[in-house]
């Protein structure tokens, strides 16, 4: 804004007393300041508020002036309330220094003035950086020139003074402005990324609001540029794959203009996302054959060729064919016809992204195919070594969901559930196949685990574990409740916490000394209890085979 708009707003009262001929000088900020020396917080073009409380005799008016001059400033306004008058030698030393000086009336505040000041030249930069916006949407539709997210997030962040980072909706850092600074921690990510599943699950519209701690976080979803808002059916088809766009402000009154520029800034990364999309069809069309070729039973040396075409496209510049896991995925909802082979893909497409790679595009090294109800990842290792125990390093199932949990549970609320299954490396195209299978054998094992979110790996194909998926329901209820309801109807009456206790002993191996020490008990308190578990079940714990059926209930309660 101009400094002669200052003087044509009758509701701010503010009288000129000197500098007329630089009344075009532009205004980007305002500051109000009693220092003696108040440059260091000066960055050029403030109209600078001063209440005069710095100034003690005459001498004073021409230091602060020239200080003011030299960081720059537009103008000074000076307010009656303390001295009454603007002292002469202070208007003498603006006209010295070709300063333009206002005379601020005892009864405005400069508060009135500081708000109107901040409206119209963030009003102004919004309009500015939108245009700049649109321009640079432009240029990403028809081409790379843009320079992705990044560039758009900087302009937030010099022109706005808005920090903006851009997540997935399992809370990884995809963009970040170079003012945001060194990026969130993992955990805020999360947390982010939760709300806005959750908050996306109810149908609320955007932007959602989140305050953590002393900070509040505005979250904008980031939908694809072909879709509109109402273009899916159901928002469970797309839930877990949308990004957001998460800003360090509190958007709650927030002008429509900004708001709307903030909508642009989504669309224009929604770009982004589609042509991140567009680069992975490649890798899915060679998951999507290679898989056709395991499930109908072509020759292993069919299979190698396909890998060895795939190889080089996942894996730029390996020197030898890699070892390959193979994970399944399903996403199911409850009481609905919604196929989750696409959304389990794009899930898989995230979860699997190298931890040590940022940006938009950090998932190359993967390949996705999907059926209509689970999606199936080739994961190819370009080194698979053998640790001292013997295992083999890659994709373990363990740690797969441990950062995304939250997110992904906030997402699929009550009516959804992702479960994954991870096979064990195999080194050539004859042992695909049996890592498919047991890909998927390890979904049926986590599947049959409570929770929203589970995960399964090879490991546990070994374990007695791999049968419980494959008992019936009404076998499982009959069994755990003929043992356990028993205690668990004895602990709710007298608080005697049987059922851990079970628990803690067969976990100790049936030891009375260590699990007496776990529980912090006596040992003669522990022998009581379990002389009382033995009483009410009539089983006898002594016994393997009782010892037995009583992990196994508790593992399917």
């Amino acid at each position: 804004m101009r400094l002669r708009a200052l003087l044509d707003t009758d509701a701010l009262g503010l009288r000129l007393l000197g500098g007329e001929d630089e009344l075009d000088r532009t205004v980007r900020g305002v500051m109000t300041t009693d220092l003696r020396d108040p440059s260091r917080y000066l960055s050029g073009g403030e109209l600078v508020l001063t209440g005069l409380a710095w100034r003690r005799d005459a001498a004073d008016s021409d230091a602060f002036v020239r200080i003011l001059v030299q960081a720059g400033v537009a103008a000074l306004a000076a307010g009656e309330a303390e001295l009454g008058d603007v002292p002469e030698d202070l208007v003498l030393a603006c006209a010295r220094n070709r300063l333009p000086l206002f005379a601020v009336h005892e009864s405005v505040a400069f508060a009135t003035i500081t708000e109107h000041v901040v409206r119209q030249v963030s009003g102004e930069r919004a309009g500015d950086l939108a245009a700049v916006v649109d321009r640079h949407r432009r240029m990403m539709t028809s081409g790379p020139a843009g320079g992705g997210p990044d560039v758009v997030l900087d302009l937030l962040g010099s022109d706005l003074d808005l920090r903006a980072w851009v997540l997935s909706p399992t809370g990884r850092l995809i963009a970040g402005s170079k003012t945001s600074g060194p990026g969130l921690p993992a955990d805020v990510c999360a947390k982010l990324a939760a709300e806005h599943l959750a908050a996306a699950r109810t149908g609320r519209r955007g932007p959602h609001r989140l305050t953590l701690g002393s900070t509040t976080y505005s979250l904008f979803p980031v939908r694809s540029s072909g879709r509109s808002p109402q273009a899916s059916r159901d928002v469970r088809e797309t839930v877990l794959s949308d990004w957001l766009l998460a800003v360090e402000a509190d958007a709650g009154d927030w002008p429509e203009e900004r708001l709307d520029l903030l909508q642009g800034v989504t669309q224009l990364i929604a770009v982004e996302r589609d042509r991140r999309d567009a680069a992975r069809t490649v890798r899915r069309r060679l998951a999507q054959e290679v898989l056709e070729l395991v499930q109908t039973g072509a020759a292993p040396a069919e299979i190698a060729a396909r890998l060895r075409v795939a190889a080089p496209v996942l894996l730029p510049g390996l020197g030898a064919a890699p070892h390959w896991q193979v994970v399944v995925a399903r996403v199911e909802w409850d009481g609905g016809d919604i196929e989750g082979g696409a959304v389990a893909q794009s899930l898989l497409e995230e979860i699997l992204v190298d931890p040590l790679s940022t940006g938009p595009e950090p998932s190359d090294r993967i390949a996705v195919a999907h059926t209509g109800e689970e999606a199936i990842a080739l994961v190819p290792l370009p080194a698979v070594s053998t640790e001292h125990d013997g295992s083999e390093t890659g994709v373990l199932a363990d740690v797969l969901l441990e950062s995304v949990r939250d997110p992904l549970a906030a997402g699929l609320d009550d009516d959804g559930r992702v479960t994954l299954g991870v096979s064990a490396a195999v080194h050539s195209a004859e042992g695909l196949r049996g890592a498919l299978e047991e890909a998927r054998h390890a979904r049926r094992v986590a599947a049959a685990r409570p929770g929203r979110v589970c995960a399964a790996g090879h490991q546990e194909l070994a374990s007695h574990v791999l049968l419980l998926p494959f008992v019936p329901d009404d076998v499982r209820r009959a069994f755990t409740a003929r043992l356990l309801d028993p205690l668990r109807d004895y602990d709710r009456r007298h608080r005697a916490e049987l059922i851990p206790t079970l628990e803690a002993f067969l976990d100790c191996d049936g030891s009375w000394t260590r699990c007496a020490t776990r529980l912090h008990l006596h040992v003669n308190t522990l022998r009581y209890r379990v002389g009382r578990i033995e009483q009410l079940t009539s089983r006898d714990l002594s016994r393997l085979e009782d010892k037995l059926d009583f992990f196994l209930a508790l593992r399917m309660s």
